[in-house]
């Protein structure tokens, strides 16, 4: 179990901490490994997907340090690291385990994926983080920035990135097989989790949950059982980015990928209506992305809780859903061309890939032996870099992305200028860069 007593300590002499910011420039960065020396990993979230994640960090180097705010979480992890530290703070896992660790890998909530991230690299750690990279636009910039300025390899946690028919099929896309794109289609199942509601009653957290450590950046309020740890915070606007925050980043993939799908001008959004606090039962996006290079302009539409496209889109398609019904999937993507329609079902394009009116073509992508190998390859080998990287992949994505909640939020069409982060009305920008709470800081 976590070592209580240190985090008194740590907490109680430390007058910054103990206010929730913990400064860098203490922790001294671990030593390069040579590419034989196993790499010493922290990972700093360890329940839901943090419990694939550490098992999958477990096969590169060791498990030298676990943080999460659930004792109960961290007591069913510790088989996993054998020997090491457990914690409930990531800021003292890195005070005390600093310059022991090469790798942190971030799979908290969306709202602490930032400052958790930054603080890592600033200290000169390789990071993993879970998608979407952020909760917010500017987060997503900054963390692209902080990983450059520090030379550290990156790699946000949307696996299917590395999914060699999806890179195929979207290499096809940018070599024009189904002509110039007009419209991209995606749509999922989600949410599968309660979103639109009030927000409900609290009460104290249970003992092994430590809340104030939950809550992090975001403004103080009362635990309630089942609505936010562990699973359910995904449909609230402190701490989640809703349905589209969940998996645009694996639906929009091949998009991404294939059109170089950044910098969009301006998105709008039909939803069921919220209250500010928790996200709309669902919601319809619409992206306009303006000519880009050699690719054309565009439009994007998202759907989410139960709406998809009109039935008519798919009816040249032959690939059947698993059940034997026929498409759409319950989540996919559809590409238009003037030459022909690319459709991808699943959340990954893993249920099937079809081309509609052309034939699949030759292309040459780059090939993947698996989405973590990736990843920690590029720390072996500086001169490999991961796909979904922050700076080049990841960060740029995760913005696009976004933005269509400063929609979904305003319930008003907003014009986006990319370049400075700016939304046309300027009170959206407390949407786009996020006021910290209770001392926590990122710059």
């Amino acid at each position: 179990m976590p070592n209580h007593q240190n985090r008194r300590d740590f907490l109680q002499s430390t007058a910054a901490v103990g206010a929730g910011f913990w400064v860098l420039g203490g922790v001294a960065s671990a030593q390069s490994k040579s590419p034989n020396e196993k790499l010493q990993i922290g990972c700093v979230g360890v329940g839901g997907k943090g419990d694939s994640d550490v098992t999958n960090a477990s096969r590169f180097g060791k498990i030298a340090a676990l943080c999460d705010i659930d004792d109960k979480t961290l007591a069913g992890k510790e088989s996993v690291m054998k020997s090491g530290a457990t914690f409930n703070d990531y800021r003292e896992m890195f005070d005390k385990m600093g310059d022991k660790l090469d790798v942190v890998v971030v799979s908290t909530p969306d709202h602490m994926h930032a400052v958790v991230a930054a603080a890592a690299m600033k200290s000169g750690k390789h990071v993993y983080c879970q998608k979407p990279m952020t909760r917010t636009i500017w987060e997503a910039r900054r963390l692209g920035e902080i990983a450059k300025e520090n030379n550290v390899v990156t790699q946000m946690g949307n696996q299917y990135t590395a999914h060699n028919p999806m890179r195929e099929a979207a290499h096809q896309v940018k070599a024009g097989n189904i002509g110039n794109v007009s419209e991209v289609h995606v749509w999922t199942n989600r949410p599968v989790w309660p979103q639109g509601g009030p927000r409900p009653s609290g009460q104290p957290a249970p003992e092994n949950v430590h809340w104030d450590l939950w809550l992090g950046v975001a403004p103080k309020r009362e635990f309630a059982p089942g609505a936010y740890h562990a699973f359910a915070w995904r449909g609230w606007w402190d701490f989640g980015t809703g349905a589209l925050g969940d998996m645009a980043c694996h639906t929009c993939n091949l998009p991404f990928m294939g059109l170089n799908m950044r910098d969009p001008v301006s998105v709008s959004a039909e939803t069921s209506g919220h209250n500010g606090d928790s996200y709309p039962e669902w919601s319809t996006i619409k992206y306009e992305f303006p000519k880009l290079g050699d690719r054309e302009a565009f439009t994007l539409y998202w759907y989410d809780g139960g709406k998809k496209p009109d039935n008519s889109m798919f009816s040249e398609v032959t690939m059947k859903n698993s059940d034997g019904s026929p498409a759409p999937s319950q989540s996919g993507v559809m590409l238009i061309g003037d030459k022909g329609k690319l459709y991808a079902a699943g959340d990954y394009a893993e249920q099937g890939i079809e081309f509609i009116g052309v034939e699949p073509m030759k292309v040459e992508y780059p090939r993947s032996r698996g989405h973590e190998r990736e990843f920690y390859d590029a720390i072996k080998d500086r001169s490999k870099t991961p796909m979904s990287n922050f700076v080049d992949y990841a960060g740029p994505l995760t913005e696009t992305i976004l933005l269509g909640n400063l929609a979904v939020w305003s319930g008003e069409p907003v014009k986006w200028d990319a370049k400075t982060m700016t939304p046309g009305n300027p009170k959206l920008m407390s949407i786009v860069k996020p006021e910290y709470q209770n001392g926590y800081e990122m710059i």
